[in-house]
């Protein structure tokens, strides 16, 4: 998983000096991104506050949301560790509108979403319960947090209810296996974490189930998406499409690659070089990374079959997957 996320990290840099590249962009600003704020009132019951830890796998940074109406609030995800001013900023919200964080909920696993849980513990809030989906059946709470933080263990369709806020859970893999988003069931308010973004489009770990995911999150029809990083999403639904007609489209550039070269195994760069006819070479091995990832899902899904030859995994269209 390190390897992971130092590859992602690698290609992102890239990415942010090969703007002009014929690739997908992932955690990309756009130039003409709006600044976001330290600190907004999104609306009567949501509070956001960045997380003041901009970058390329960031954005501006982690959008962390305080949401309830009453003393005791809800804050979902907390930013990287350390990060003082992230720390001095929620304080100071916690303050001026004399609440208690009484839930933190955290959509998954990755440092810019849980780091702070250990500043805020203890300090800025007193005892909230922690909650967060497992990674896996045989997750356990010392992986993610020091012992002297428990975590409480989400669950698909969980409600966490706090005054004036009632927040429903959704369990969303393919970004990570632990991703969950939630819906603030009175607005009708979609938190997307790091499923989908204000500006770009995400990673993932399995696109398989990324794409489950996406396809549940349309099924919700949003009114809004407060995303993990990046601005809100006014348009909900298009932006859900997109993210879906992305994916699409490039599964069906691979799929026609290997319908037209039916006598032959191909690996990813194989069809890098057929599909990312535009793309640089030196971006060669991340695209490659991409096309692993819908090959797998294709090979899942039965509409292709996974070949080893001399040792090396390749691929070939499966002519009686009835396409």
């Amino acid at each position: 998983m390190f390897l992971f996320l130092l590859f992602i990290i690698v290609v992102a840099i890239i990415f942010v000096k090969e703007r002009s590249a014929n690739f997908e962009s992932n955690y990309i600003v756009p130039k003409m991104a709006a600044v976001i704020p330290a600190v907004t009132k999104l609306s009567s019951q949501v509070i956001r506050i960045l997380g003041c830890n901009p970058g390329p796998m960031t954005l501006q940074g982690t959008n962390t949301y305080l949401i309830g109406t009453g003393r005791n609030r809800i804050l979902l995800d907390t930013g990287d560790k350390d990060v003082q001013e992230y720390q001095k900023h929620l304080s100071e919200v916690v303050q001026s509108e004399k609440v208690n964080i009484e839930h933190i909920v955290v959509t998954h696993w990755h440092h810019d979403h849980i780091g702070g849980v250990e500043n805020i513990y203890g300090s800025i809030a007193a005892k909230p319960l922690i909650w967060k989906h497992k990674r896996s059946s045989d997750d356990s709470p010392d992986s993610e947090l020091p012992t002297e933080i428990p975590i409480n263990w989400l669950s698909d369709g969980q409600e966490i209810k706090v005054e004036g806020a009632t927040v429903k859970v959704h369990h969303t893999p393919g970004h990570t296996t632990d991703h969950v988003i939630l819906t603030l069931l009175e607005e009708n308010i979609l938190f997307s974490g790091d499923c989908i973004l204000g500006e770009g489009t995400a990673v993932f770990e399995d696109l398989y189930t990324y794409m489950k995911s996406l396809n549940k999150i349309l099924e919700l029809k949003p009114r809004v998406i407060y995303p993990g990083h990046g601005n809100v999403v006014e348009e909900p639904i298009q932006k859900i499409e997109y993210y879906i007609a992305h994916r699409n489209q490039r599964e069906e550039q691979i799929l026609g690659a290997l319908k037209n070269n039916l006598n032959k195994q191909l690996n990813e760069m194989d069809l890098v070089k057929l599909i990312y006819t535009e793309t640089p070479e030196h971006l060669w091995p991340a695209a490659a990374y991409n096309v692993n990832h819908h090959l797998t899902k294709l090979t899942k899904e039965n509409k292709i079959k996974c070949i080893t030859v001399d040792g090396e995994t390749r691929w070939q269209y499966n002519v009686n997957s009835n396409l």
